[in-house]
């Protein structure tokens, strides 16, 4: 009995200094806990700082990374591939990594075939590698052989010409002045050519052409204007088929102001429809300040027929009249005027204006 007791005793004994290791460990572990807190309570900003700033390292290192994987191609100079065939561009062009948008063109040289008209940057040009260079190519001429215009009307020919080779810089075919004769063709018509239809084209060329005139020999009577006004002379003027070659000088004694004082002189009292007649006005030395009095003057091309030409007069009040309305087939143009100061002058010719001038210009 008093064995048992004694080992009771002990046990309990050894339970007690086991439970006051544990205790003295605990409050050994309170203690550094503490301590624990207390420094990251003194030390917080430096902690927090230190977090932010290796995630800002973190941020710096992946962008650099980023950037350093996806860099562009590098620069390059754009070669000079004008005037060289379209094989050789596209070489040249692949062997600086960059790419080529064509265009077609017609050229006005049959040797400008499939060879580079332009390119888009210039040669020189700095780009980035892969970049896009336009090419403007030749598909050479629109036509090789020149056409068969025997039996056409000379206008209709010259329109289809001018819109065949609308925006070219130089036309392949060109039709020089006309040569006219007398024949029953329509006139207009034309009746020859050379270079004759079918000839190949390897340069700018221009036709020749023999046009019809008719066999119609309209004669006309020569009026006489000597002494009359110039408004009379310009009524004259707008209802014969006749031309006239104006000219004027200051009036001199026995002379009247603005009137014609002479005329050529023919054998004849009739000529020949459109035939030039020289007339010479007597017009005053000096303007009154309001009306000047001059010669209008222009030269045009040649026309196969007279065509209808008018001679319009602008005031400066803003207001416009009719000088005189005509048949004329070209070539040198008079017509005299007298209309107030400052008036602007404007000839057409079947309904565009081809010149203008100030009256002023044209006063004596």
């Amino acid at each position: 009995m008093d064995e048992m007791n004694k080992s009771q005793h002990t046990f309990v004994e050894r339970i007690k200094q086991s439970a006051l290791k544990i205790g003295n460990r605990l409050g050994t572990y309170r203690v550094d806990a503490q301590d624990a807190t207390e420094h990251i309570q003194q030390n917080g900003a430096f902690i927090v700082f230190t977090v932010i700033g290796a995630f800002v390292l973190m941020a710096f290192v992946a962008a650099v990374v980023f950037f350093i994987t996806i860099r562009g191609p590098e620069k390059v100079l754009v070669p000079h591939v004008v005037g060289k065939d379209l094989e050789t561009a596209l070489l040249e062009l692949q062997s600086k990594e960059l790419n080529a948008r064509i265009q077609l063109r017609y050229s006005d040289s049959p040797n400008d075939a499939h060879t580079i008209l332009e390119q888009s940057p210039k040669v020189g040009a700095i780009v980035k590698g892969y970049a896009d260079v336009s090419l403007v190519v030749s598909r050479g001429v629109i036509i090789d052989a020149v056409g068969d215009y025997i039996g056409k009307k000379l206008d209709d020919v010259q329109i289809q010409l001018q819109t065949l080779f609308a925006g070219s810089t130089r036309p392949l075919v060109t039709i020089a002045v006309p040569e006219y004769k007398v024949n029953a063709a329509e006139p207009g018509t034309i009746l020859e050519q050379e270079p004759p239809p079918g000839t190949p084209i390897t340069e700018p060329v221009t036709v020749h052409v023999v046009v019809s005139q008719g066999t119609d020999i309209e004669m006309i009577a020569v009026p006489d204007v000597v002494g009359r006004t110039l408004d009379e002379v310009l009524a004259v003027m707008a209802g014969t088929r006749l031309e006239f070659d104006f000219t004027a000088h200051v009036v001199q004694d026995g002379e009247r102001a603005g009137t014609v004082v002479s005329q050529q002189q023919f054998t004849e009292s009739t000529l020949r429809a459109y035939s030039r007649v020289t007339i010479d006005f007597a017009f005053p030395e000096y303007a009154d300040g309001e009306t000047v009095y001059g010669i209008f003057t222009q030269r045009l091309s040649d026309y196969p027929y007279a065509l209808l030409m008018q001679l319009t007069a602008y005031p400066p009040d803003g207001t416009s009249f009719p000088v005189v309305r005509f048949y004329h087939t070209g070539g040198s143009v008079s017509i005299p005027y007298a209309v107030p100061a400052g008036t602007m002058l404007e000839l057409s010719v079947a309904g565009t204006v081809r010149h203008k001038m100030l009256a002023e210009d044209g006063a004596l």
